[in-house]
């Protein structure tokens, strides 16, 4: 894997309501799949999925089991290939903690926002940061109306929105996570 120091981690908790208050967002499938595709294609060291309840973390394991197994494997060999980048935890604090154990330092996090923040980098600046390959990198993706902004401001850095065409920019995370990966680590750069 050529980016074997990016991670990427999509939290379900912290999360934002539409009101601003502090929620825990549902899993849906799409997030497993649809996540797990680019993060294949773009070769990163791991997908985790942050979700704290466990009923919602037993719908996660069973999918995760089925396409790890046997059975799951002979039905769509590359699924059962996608879903081995895919690690589930109970909380952001977890995932850090797990990049840090296996790699030996902590990661540099990013975070990720619909949101303009003043002193956001952009996708130049974090594309060279990581092609350095001197440190890891851990982007944060949130779910519902975002990441709290308390949590934001502990992340080394925070990376600029996606703009389309126009000013209208409330992609669901599937879509963010797909553009982003590719504007940091595409080799078909315009």
């Amino acid at each position: 894997m050529i980016n074997q120091n990016v991670f990427i981690a999509l939290l379900h908790y912290p999360a934002l309501d539409r009101h601003g208050k502090i929620i825990v967002t549902s899993f849906t499938t799409m997030d497993l799949h649809d996540i797990a595709r680019p993060s294949r294609a773009y070769e990163i060291n791991t997908y985790y999925i942050v979700q704290p309840v466990d009923g919602q973390r037993l719908v996660i394991k069973k999918q995760l089991d089925y396409w790890l197994s046997e059975e799951g494997k002979r039905t769509n060999p590359t699924r059962n290939e996608i879903v081995q980048l895919v690690k589930l935890m109970y909380t952001f604090e977890e995932v850090v903690e797990d990049i840090t154990n296996i790699r030996g330092k902590r990661p540099v996090i990013v975070g990720t926002d619909a949101r303009n923040y003043p002193n956001a980098v952009s996708y130049e600046f974090l594309r060279r940061e990581i092609e350095n390959r001197d440190r890891d990198f851990l982007i944060v993706f949130g779910t519902g109306y975002g990441i709290p902004p308390d949590l934001m401001a502990t992340f080394d850095y925070v990376l600029e929105p996606i703009y389309g065409a126009g000013d209208w920019n409330h992609l669901s995370v599937r879509n963010a996570v797909a553009i982003i990966l590719d504007r940091l680590l595409s080799k078909n750069r315009c």
